[in-house]
Order: C-alpha cells, then structure tokens, then sequence
C-alpha cells in the first residue's frame, strides 16, 4: 500500500477508535459507578451484558443496511454521531434507569459501526487486506488506550456522568471529519470498490455463507476469544480498584497498558498474517492469552498486575484484525458487510452472559474465579483454532 492511500485507511481508524472510546469510558467508570449506585458484581457486569445484548440484537439489521444501501461512509458517520449523544446525555440522568437506554444505544450503534467500516477497508485494499484492517484495528487499541487514562485524569476533578458527557466531544469532531472527507468519494465510487446488492442477491448470499463451514468455524473461534476479552475487560478494572486498591489515575493506567501493547501488536500482526498465513498468527496470541489470563490473579502486587497487564494486551489484540482478515478471505466482497455483521453476531452472542454470570461467579466465590474461568474461554478459542484449516483452498475445499 503505498503512502498516499494509507489516508482513509487511517481516518476510518481514527473512526473505530471513537467507538472504543465510548464503551472504553465505560469500563473505566464501572468501579465508581458501582460505588455511587450500590450494585453488587452482578449488578455491575449486568450493565456491560446489556450492551453485547443490544449489539446482538442490532446485527438483524446492520450488515443489511450496509451491503443494500452500499452507503457505507454515511452509516460510518451516523454510528459515531448516535453514539455520542448518548454518552452526552449522561449527565443529564446519572442513574441506573438511563444508563440502560446509553447502553442499549451504545451496543447498537458499535455493531452499525463495524459492518461499514471492515467492509469499506476489505473492499478499499483487497491487496493488503491484513493490513489495512490492522490500521483499524490499532484505532481500537488507542481510543481503549487513551479513554481510560483522560478518565482516570478527569475523574480527579468531576463525577463520573459529567466525565462520560465530557468524552462525547472528540468523537464528534471524528465523525465530522469522516464525512467531510469521505463522503464525496463515497456517492461517485466506483461499485466494485464500494459494491451493492439486491435484496434478492442479498438473501441468497447469506444463505450460502451460513452454510460455510470455515466461515462458521472462523465466527466461533473469534466468539470464544471474545469471551475472554470482555470478561477481560470488564472484570480487570474492577480487580484494580477492589482487590489491589488502585486510585483513579493507576486504574487507568492500567487499562491504557493493555490496549497501548495492542496498538502496537496490531500492524505487526496483520503484516505477518498477510505474510505467513491468519492461522498461526491466531494460534500464538490466544496461546499467550490463555497462558497471561491464568496467571494474573496470582499477582499481588500492583506495578507488576500493570505490567503484565501490558504483555496481555500485546498477545490478545493481536489476533483481532488476523480474525476480521481470514473472515474477508473467505467471502464475497459484495457480502462484506454481513460478514462482518455474523462474525460480529457470534462475538456478541457468546459475550452477553460473560458480564453478569462472571459478577454471579465473583458474588459467590470471588473474582479470580472469574480469570481462571476466561483463561478457559482462551483455551477453548486456541484448540479451535488449530482444528481450522490452515490455507484458503483448505478453508475453501471444508466450506
């Protein structure tokens, strides 16, 4: 990919980082809104249950909206911008009743972003596909690097709903600008760039992918890992504040670990997928996210939870635009958008019990439990992932 087209790949980046930001916010702000609200662990992980729920119910629709319409740029947009006000009005209503409206509408609107965007880059950079959703996906390591640490900061001066509406801000600026530069291109783009479908088309497409067996073997692996990385990320902060006892600033640093050693992870990743293959790439980072997962409840002290916090980081995000890339592989470009929406699908699906039953499990035998059991998730994604066939014509002769 040469450097002048590396531009859009960025922005829409930059775009996805938006979205982690908003739900990375959350995360962050879990612990104090545990406290101000009085939830127990289930109470509290019910919450982040509620936004895959809601993601999951929101994919009916998503990859149809974008592989029908074509209009993938102007649901990019509308995803970030729907999104925003949500977690602007926060502050507006800092109870539990409106935090499940800000988090239904959040779910929905992370999965609309997706679909649009991983279609958009597959179709953009067919050559460098691995890559280009790498660059994506470093956008999702740094709005979950930068989000928790501007909360943990802000959080020494202001609640935790005048933070949330503050975050609202860059990720409208992001979307204005994904639009104005964007947009123009996208109502005269070539359709074998960009392509649409009939609602006929469309339909028998979908019929023939589902009955993929690699494309469905693809989608469970990356629904077991995701298990593992939103109990992660859910149950990692509040381990911080009540097990370790970290103060704002040190629970978002701990937080920004992970995600800044995914950042980096990312392009290196999907470079070498593109490279060596999406499977052994896959199968090195869930092995070390099994291995780090198990091992953190084990450590008490707090600079060295942090630190391997950081190397969980590195082999867990990894693996995720190596995953986005082999599910590309395997379908037509035309079906982008609801590839990307079932791939996106399962993660949700498997993810919704993981908040509240791993609260239930933390309520009742304590949180490292709760670790042990998504180490087991991790190992569950790795064997899977070495029963997958290894090359593109393996994949295609098993679908």
């Amino acid at each position: 990919m040469q450097s002048r087209d590396q531009g859009p790949a960025f922005l829409v980046a930059l775009g996805h980082s938006a979205t982690h930001w908003i739900i990375g916010t959350f995360y962050v702000l879990l612990p104090f809104i545990q406290k101000d609200l009085g939830l127990n662990y289930a109470e509290t992980g019910g919450l982040i249950t509620l936004f895959h729920a809601s993601s999951f119910v929101a994919n009916v629709g998503s990859g149809l909206a974008v592989d029908v319409t074509g209009r993938r740029v102007l649901l990019q947009f509308l995803a970030l911008v729907i999104g925003a006000l949500a977690l602007a009005a926060t502050n507006l209503f800092a109870n539990l009743f409106w935090l499940y409206g800000v988090i239904v509408i959040v779910g929905i609107t992370n999965n609309l972003w997706h679909p649009a965007a991983i279609s958009y880059l597959s179709n953009r950079f067919p050559r460098n596909r691995g890559y280009a959703l790498s660059v994506h996906a470093l956008g999702a390591s740094f709005g979950d690097a930068v989000a928790p640490l501007a909360a943990g900061v802000l959080l020494l001066w202001m609640g935790w709903s005048s933070v949330a509406s503050f975050h609202a801000l860059p990720v409208l600026g992001i979307a204005a600008a994904i639009l104005i530069i964007l947009g123009p291109g996208e109502k005269t783009a070539d359709t074998d760039i960009q392509p649409k479908i009939s609602r006929l088309d469309y339909w028998t497409g979908i019929k023939k992918m589902v009955r993929n067996k690699a494309v469905l073997g693809v989608a469970g692996m990356a629904g077991l890992r995701s298990m593992t990385q939103n109990g992660l990320l859910v149950f990692l902060p509040l381990y911080l504040a009540n097990f370790l006892h970290a103060g704002p600033f040190l629970l978002g640093l701990g937080m920004m670990a992970m995600q800044v050693s995914g950042l980096i992870a990312a392009p290196i990743a999907g470079v070498f997928s593109d490279r060596l293959g999406r499977r052994i790439i896959v199968l090195l980072g869930m092995g070390g996210t099994t291995i780090v997962t198990f091992a953190m409840p084990m450590i008490d002290h707090i600079y060295l939870f942090i630190a391997t916090a950081g190397l969980l980081g590195f082999v867990l995000f990894a693996v995720r635009p190596v995953i986005h890339s082999w599910m590309m592989d395997l379908t037509p470009k035309q079906l982008g958008g609801s590839a990307t929406s079932l791939l996106f699908g399962v993660q949700a699906g498997l993810s919704t019990s993981v908040p509240i039953i791993g609260g239930l499990i933390a309520d009742q035998w304590g949180l490292p439990v709760v670790f042990y059991i998504l180490a087991g998730f991790g190992l569950a994604a790795t064997v899977m992932t070495f029963l997958l066939p290894d090359s593109l014509s393996d994949m295609r002769e098993a679908a």
